[in-house]
């Protein structure tokens, strides 16, 4: 198994998404279930564990407390904050110092530990300048409540002024065969600046590994309804796209998952996905993209079949990607 570097820490090549058990893909498993594939997952090696205050507004802090608090030294925990809900319930991206000090608190209460060994700026707040933010977040570090810090969904110049600040350890945003945004100018600096790469839907919500075949079947709540490139007519025009996927894992003996998950891998020794799962025995099954290793051509024939050209319908619709500050196309 290969490592990867975040900050300090040495984790495993491929983290562990947490979000689809408590938040997003409508129905999310019982409590019972999502501590077995939390556990699970541990038992496979998976060394990095992403959640969020945001996912499921606090329950899925609460449920990796309740469920692998008790094998905290096995992991490396990432969360969030920065994104919550307001007085009305309503989800609220709020970057101010205070905001974001009341999140972190809050959070090391729900997680039932005394640090956050990565903790990102879920979203940036683009009403508080980006330094303001990160300035607090460094504080936290000094008080030794964080251990490193991250950034989510920004671009490459938002980085470099908050690592003006601090170090920043990690950049995560989404990235995968059919999201090639990070491509523009995010992926190399932070190879550059020597900043971890973290791809969260590096199987594109499930898409890349044949989970949605028919936008009908999505659940009312399934973030996906929403998406433009999950709508019945786009959809029907990105099945196609699999076909390239089927090719490579015919010949190389594997799954749909393993390969997309192989060829995220594949683009950066600095990349690190983070796949999520419901389902104990997919995560399993994504770990065997670590054994997987494609060659040339198989990596020729998937950036050729599925690229930013090739893909109908935007990541999310114009309200959503105005809140975030991620290169486009």
């Amino acid at each position: 198994m290969t490592n990867r570097k975040i900050g300090r820490f040495e984790v495993s090549a491929l983290g562990l998404g947490c979000m689809s058990l408590s938040h997003g893909y409508a129905t999310p498993p019982s409590i019972d279930e999502g501590a077995r594939v939390l556990n699970s997952a541990l038992d496979d090696g998976y060394t990095l564990l992403d959640t969020a205050a945001m996912y499921g507004f606090g329950a899925n802090e609460t449920l990796l407390a309740n469920s692998i608090m008790h094998r905290r030294d096995d992991f490396v925990l990432a969360s969030k904050g920065g994104m919550f809900r307001d007085d009305q319930g309503q989800r609220l991206i709020d970057g101010r110092p205070q905001t974001l000090r009341t999140h972190c608190e809050a959070s090391l209460a729900r997680l039932n530990t005394d640090r956050i060994d990565l903790y990102y700026l879920h979203r940036w707040d683009k009403s508080v300048p980006i330094e303001d933010s990160v300035g607090e977040m460094a504080r936290l570090v000094d008080e030794g409540k964080v251990l490193e810090l991250g950034l989510s969904e920004v671009s490459a110049d938002t980085l470099r002024r908050a690592h003006a600040v601090h170090p920043i350890a990690a950049l995560q945003t989404e990235y995968s065969l059919w999201t090639r945004n990070p491509e523009i100018a995010v992926l190399d600096a932070c190879k550059q600046m020597g900043v971890a790469f973290v791809a969260f839907s590096p199987l594109g919500r499930g898409f890349l590994a044949g989970g949605v075949a028919d936008s009908a079947a999505l659940e009312p709540g399934d973030m996906r309804v929403n998406m433009p490139r999950f709508s019945a007519d786009n959809l029907a025009i990105n099945l196609g796209l699999l076909n390239a996927i089927d090719t490579v894992a015919g010949a190389m003996s594997a799954t749909r998952a393993q390969v997309a998950l192989a060829w995220c891998l594949a683009q950066g020794d600095h990349i690190v996905p983070i796949p999520g799962t419901a389902d104990a025995a997919h995560a399993t099954e994504n770990w065997g993209a670590l054994d997987l290793h494609l060659r040339p051509e198989h990596l020729a024939l998937l950036n050729q079949g599925i690229n930013q050209s090739t893909v109908v319908g935007g990541r999310y619709t114009p309200a959503f990607q105005a809140e975030i500050d991620t290169e486009t196309f």
